[in-house]
């Protein structure tokens, strides 16, 4: 492969436009929080409607290949669908059912309509977006508006629970900041995304320097004002994968296995002293020992989830407020929680073992992938390795900072975790040995650039 090949302006048309469906869908992802709180679940209903036509559309024109569909992706997807013969809240799981699906249809429309470098453009856009105004969101609460911004659909004048505020006005006080998001720990995690896909394509060349310096300076600010212990997990996680792939891009082959056994006496190492030494470390990070009320509720979605530990309650993805056990399942300081805090766990009190197992394999399927992916180095003609590959090592950084965060928030399963799931294990299956002929069309930097 070398980088001088050109794309006729006839394929790189269609694949910009291409570019701005997947920005536009990513940003709808990405602004669930900020549509809710912005425009009310009416306005947040209407954007997800015109994306799911839109993604409908993008699918028709791009049929996927069912035999290179994941398979595990497929069956985990059949199981959430049929639990509904056995949910014991089926209206629940009826509309869970269908968000899951409209937004496996926008991560699909966007993993098979366009080669990998063009979704990285424009999921670093969209998260670059994100994270630049929510940052100036919260400076003008700060110096404008000065006091506390409650959402649209509701009535903060009677006081309300700090959790329920869109903005709380801390950014000038040194309080952890919400964003547009509403939530220090989403805003932390999109900015540890922003972030390492900023830093990837700015290795990569695939946009300005300006752009890249400019992303990774709001991503770290974000992730310094957000101060989420969460997010700063995930982070360590990152960084360590990103050090052990490229410490075996350096290794011969025949001597990775020794350097696989010393990384996995390293991880039980860390997780024995974690484990052991968990309160001092929380106390460090500012953290409660029972993580901000969340043994509180793992405890009850466990004491539910012995209740039907095979098959589960039934899919519902986000709990809804109305239906029991949702109701009252997670409440803290008079706040109710509609999730587990746990992606996985969150599966298991759904689907049961048998939905944890699928849901299991799907991701080490995709962290095998993905792996393979980062490690296979790409060269040039003359020895040297091309730029291009550092967005080889996006997949694996990406999941490894999904799957990490699922440990204590379960966005994974929903919404803009579920379908960056999605779209890396569909763009993975898809080309399983990382570049292809499908992505060869879109190699000239000019087609990448903001």
């Amino acid at each position: 492969m070398t980088s001088t090949t050109t794309s006729p302006p006839a394929v790189l048309a269609p694949r910009r436009q291409g570019t701005v469906f997947a920005t536009l869908a990513f940003l709808v992802l990405f602004g669930g929080d900020v549509l809710r709180n912005g425009t009310s679940f009416w306005g947040w209903g209407v954007a997800c409607g015109a994306m799911v036509v839109a993604s409908a559309v993008v699918v028709a024109r791009n049929r996927p290949d069912p035999r290179r569909l994941p398979r595990l992706l497929v069956l985990f997807t059949i199981w959430a669908v049929v639990s509904i013969t056995w949910s014991q809240y089926p209206g629940a799981s009826a509309l869970g059912i269908v968000a899951t699906l409209a937004t496996m249809l926008g991560a699909l429309a966007v993993a098979w309509s366009l080669p990998w470098p063009l979704i990285v453009a424009a999921l670093g856009r969209a998260l670059r977006i994100h994270v630049g105004l929510s940052l100036l969101f919260e400076l003008i609460v700060a110096t404008l508006v000065r006091r506390p911004v409650c959402p649209v659909y509701l009535d903060c004048t009677g006081g309300v629970p700090d959790a329920f505020f869109w903005s709380r006005d801390v950014l000038l006080e040194g309080g952890r900041i919400q964003g547009l998001q509403g939530n220090s720990n989403i805003l932390g995690i999109l900015a540890l995304l922003a972030l390492v896909v900023t830093a990837s394509q700015w290795s990569a060349r695939t946009i300005s320097s300006r752009a890249g310096t400019i992303g990774v300076a709001l991503a770290i600010a974000a992730l310094l004002l957000t101060r989420s212990a969460t997010t700063a997990a995930s982070g360590l996680a990152v960084v360590a994968v990103l050090a052990l792939v490229l410490l075996v891009r350096r290794t011969a082959p025949p001597r990775r296995p020794r350097l696989y056994l010393a990384a996995m006496a390293a991880v039980v190492v860390v997780a024995v002293v974690a484990v052991l030494a968990r309160t001092p470390l929380l106390g460090a990070l500012g953290r409660s020992s029972d993580l901000t009320g969340r043994t509180d509720i793992w405890a009850a979605v466990l004491d539910l989830g012995a209740q039907h530990p095979v098959v589960g309650w039934g899919w519902v993805g986000y709990w809804v407020p109305w239906a029991a056990p949702f109701t009252d399942l997670a409440e803290r300081n008079g706040v109710v929680y509609l999730q587990a805090h746990d992606a996985y766990l969150d599966v298991w009190f759904q689907l049961g073992w048998i939905g944890l197992v699928l849901f299991g394999l799907v991701c080490l399927g995709v962290l095998a992938r993905s792996w393979w992916w980062a490690t296979d180095r790409r060269v040039l003609g003359v020895g040297r390795e091309a730029p291009w590959a550092t967005l080889d090592l996006l997949p694996l950084l990406l999941v490894v900072a999904l799957l990490v965060h699922g440990i204590a928030e379960s966005r994974l399963i929903v919404e803009w975790g579920f379908a960056l799931l999605v779209v890396v294990v569909v763009a993975t299956r898809r080309d399983a040995h990382g570049w292809s002929d499908h992505d060869r069309v879109a190699e000239p930097t000019d087609a990448l650039r903001p």
